[in-house]
């Protein structure tokens, strides 16, 4: 819970948010956490946040591959989101780096997102 409260913290005073960034995060033992949730844009990627959704795993993932708790647990809210209507049924997953110069979300992690559906 710390690493969260540190995430927002910085989005918040480093950034200027209001709230975190990303609509869920979620953690090494498969906890999920609402951020900015399902019907409120994010501030995750810059210029496509309007037709996005932000979910961070939290960790780093260049060399270590996310658990399968996290995994899982995006899966089963990727699902929730279709059947709540908040997600079109053939959604495209995209890692950060698809949509700017970045490493994120480590290849480790990048390598999982096509499995996810």
């Amino acid at each position: 819970m710390r690493r969260l409260v540190s995430i927002q913290r910085g989005h918040m005073m480093d950034r200027g948010f209001d709230d975190i960034g990303y609509n869920f995060v979620v953690g090494a033992d498969g906890s999920v956490w609402e951020g900015r949730g399902w019907a409120v844009v994010g501030a995750h990627a810059r210029g496509n946040n309007h037709d996005s959704l932000g979910i961070a795993f939290m960790g780093d993932f260049t060399s270590e591959s996310p658990s399968s708790a996290s995994v899982s647990s995006v899966k089963l809210l990727l699902q929730s989101g279709v059947s709540e209507g908040f997600l079109h049924k053939d959604f495209t997953l995209l890692g950060h780096r698809d949509l700017g110069q970045t490493q994120c979300p480590g290849d480790k992690l990048y390598a999982e997102i096509h499995k996810l559906r």
